[in-house]
């Protein structure tokens, strides 16, 4: 019987334990300080044992998986080195930078154990252990980040176990995955949360901008709302990767402040051109490290009952709705309703669904 251990059953932690509960031969143990947690894990079906107990957890088992905050991570590889651990076991994480725990791992020189480093890039706007899912992982990238010690037998365990995910495997040195996953996810957020400090700033001069930020503004600047503990020790961890990216990135907007001052129309021109061939390439439909969101926006005229018909509607034809809200609704303006969904799948139904009962959608 292979046992899986589980220290953090969260989204993530929850959701890799549902995609290894119930296959043949796995035993899925999950790990908290907090009675009420292990009892709660047991209770919804997402591990087969639970307990308070770190050493329990860890001793016996062939695998581990570290889904605690970045922060965390090396408390937790410098408590599991002190514990029997069983010969040959794996030890890996799910944290969003690679580097720092990689080097923690080397250091403590893990008894018996192996340490290969682990993030499954892809998300959910909810969290915690309600919000698992054994579907998470389906068709998303999951970045290993083996060394050059590490046993080619160990990484190809790995992956056997990691296939029940579904995911695409993709293997990486712990560097290149930092400097990869600071420009694609932690500089987009950084960038965010300055863009919304920015407007915030006007705005308390004038309160137009926050009135009139709406829409697209929101859209482009979602991930500004991101947990701010869980970012702020990320973007710490990975900050040497950051620093180089912000100097990057102010020579990019520079670029825009010679143009403007120079009025270099053909200049800005040849920047959004670039810019739109490259994103045209960039895969749609495969799940990212920044969450997707797949919204379409309705016209409905003001009639009771209208939101319900439609929701109703929707129900009927098994699509799931995670969100609805009013844009406009005023008696000499039809109503815009923005629909919410949180796969492609079913945003492609509901425009079908819609379209053909004679509504006027729109992305």
């Amino acid at each position: 019987m292979i046992k899986v251990t589980i220290f953090g059953v969260g989204l993530i932690g929850g959701s890799l334990a549902l995609c290894f509960k119930g296959k043949s031969g796995i035993t899925v143990v999950g790990h908290s300080s907090r009675p009420s947690s292990v009892e709660k894990y047991v209770q919804r079906g997402v591990v087969d044992y639970a307990t308070t107990s770190m050493r329990e957890a860890a001793e016996g088992a062939d695998f581990i998986f570290l889904c605690v905050p970045v922060g965390m991570l090396e408390q937790y590889v410098n408590e599991l080195s002190r514990f029997n651990l069983k010969p040959g076991c794996i030890i890996t994480d799910v944290g969003s930078t690679k580097a720092s725990v990689a080097a923690c791992a080397r250091s403590v020189q893990l008894p018996d154990a192996v340490f290969i480093g682990g993030h499954p890039m892809a998300g959910s706007e909810r969290s915690g252990v309600e919000a698992a899912s054994s579907y998470l992982f389906e068709n998303a990238f999951y970045v290993l980040t083996p060394d050059e010690t590490t046993p080619s037998d160990a990484l190809e365990r790995l992956k056997a176990l990691l296939a029940h995910t579904k995911a695409h495997i993709v293997v990486v040195d712990s560097v290149s995955h930092d400097e990869i996953v600071g420009a694609i996810s932690h500089l987009p957020h950084i960038i965010a949360v300055a863009l919304v400090n920015q407007i915030k700033g006007y705005n308390d001069g004038n309160h137009l901008y926050g009135s009139l930020a709406a829409g697209g503004f929101r859209d482009i600047t979602r991930i500004a709302a991101s947990d701010p503990i869980v970012w702020r020790d990320i973007l710490i961890n990975n900050r040497a990767v950051l620093l180089k990216l912000l100097k990057d990135w102010n020579a990019e907007t520079e670029k825009f402040v010679r143009m403007l001052e120079t009025e270099d129309g053909s200049a800005v021109e040849q920047a959004f051109r670039e810019a739109g061939e490259f994103r045209s390439k960039l895969p749609e439909r495969r799940k990212g490290i920044i969450i997707s969101t797949f919204d379409c926006y309705v016209d409905v005229p003001d009639h009771p009952g209208i939101i319900g018909k439609i929701a109703t509607e929707l129900g009927n034809s098994g699509i799931n709705l995670s969100n609805i809200q009013i844009i406009e609704s005023r008696e000499d303006v039809p109503g815009v309703l923005r629909l919410s969904f949180r796969k492609q799948e079913d945003l492609d139904k509901a425009l079908a669904q819609l379209t053909a009962s004679g509504y006027s959608v729109h992305l």
